[in-house]
């Protein structure tokens, strides 16, 4: 029988955990098609997160959970959770349950039946704002004319793979950087299903104005070279409009002598030539943070502590307690 690993990432999700556990155990209880271990990443909680995962009763499945000494942010939670993922096969999940359960089956199916190595699940349906959608629009787009060409024109938070995208994983652990994209970007064979997202029942989202862009920044500055080449672009533009202008003054000069001098033309052109200047030196400097950072070599995460335990060990338990 071949093992499903799912990797839940959870920041101060504490009024979500007996819900989760719940619904995990309720799940799969019934589902007989592979095994399933659970991941459990707590990402530097200052809640009873952790406290919670550990005393809850996960009945029906393998677990394991790993404490982040702080927070390190959701795709280094998803990718601490891939390097101790044991599955033949691996998804996410989240602690909020906005995303049915019942994508692990039918990712499962998608993937067996197409014979793929990874398995997407798209939206076709949000509860989402206007604002994030506006958002998420905007972002799929750029990655799609800038970056990622084959880019869902609907956002997705699920995937499921293989081993063998895991392992390209394992290898590549990269910093300041998406690991949805990184996966789209590795050229396997891909399928993939939509579902409707449910809305937040408890809680509170966690994905704020500041980690959206600073995932744009790392998306584009990761997989793309377009924003190194706007500034090219950029300069060329304004060297090109300086010599225009230049040439437009000794024109005028010689031919009617009218262009009267003074302090406001000059420091208009000095305060746009310098507002131009710094945002091109900005993004030189992103690329050059993230160079120093790769170069450092310091841990995308670190882990605090890992609890372990497999179902066959709970199955038994069980067993004992019910012949007494």
């Amino acid at each position: 029988m071949k093992k499903v690993s799912v990797i839940i990432p959870a920041f101060n999700e504490e009024e979500n955990i007996d819900r989760l556990v719940e619904e995990l155990n309720l799940y799969f209880k019934e589902e007989v098609r592979f095994s399933t271990e659970i991941i459990f990443v707590n990402d530097g909680s200052s809640d009873a997160t952790m406290e919670k995962l550990k005393t809850a009763r996960h009945t029906y499945y393998s677990y394991k959970i790993i404490g982040f000494s702080r927070n390190f942010g959701s795709h280094a939670a998803l990718r601490a959770g891939i390097l101790q993922a044991k599955g033949d096969y691996i998804t996410f999940m989240y602690a909020d349950l906005q995303d049915p359960l019942s994508l692990v089956s039918e990712l499962f199916e998608e993937i067996e039946s197409k014979r793929v190595d990874i398995a997407w699940a798209f939206r076709s349906k949000t509860s989402a704002g206007t604002t994030e959608k506006l958002f998420s629009s905007a972002y799929a787009a750029l990655m799609r004319k800038y970056a990622i060409p084959n880019f869902p024109k609907k956002g997705f938070d699920i995937v499921m793979f293989s081993k063998k995208v895991k392992n390209c994983l394992d290898h590549n652990v990269e910093n300041n950087s998406s690991i949805f994209i990184q996966i789209l970007s590795l050229g396997f064979k891909q399928s993939g299903i939509t579902y409707e997202k449910q809305e937040r029942i408890l809680g509170k989202s966690k994905w704020t104005i500041s980690k959206k862009i600073k995932l744009l920044i790392d998306s584009f500055v990761a997989f793309s070279f377009a924003p190194i080449r706007l500034v090219s672009f950029i300069g060329i533009a304004f060297f090109v409009l300086g010599i225009c202008w230049s040439a437009y003054i000794i024109y005028r000069k010689f031919m009617y002598d009218d262009l009267a001098s003074g302090w406001p033309a000059l420091l208009s052109i000095l305060m746009v030539g310098f507002g131009v200047t710094n945002i091109c030196l900005g993004i030189i400097a992103e690329y050059l943070w993230r160079t120093l950072d790769a170069s450092r070599k310091r841990p995308v995460f670190v882990i605090d502590e890992i609890v372990e335990k497999a179902f066959e060990l709970e199955l038994e338990e069980r067993l004992i307690i019910s012949d007494k």
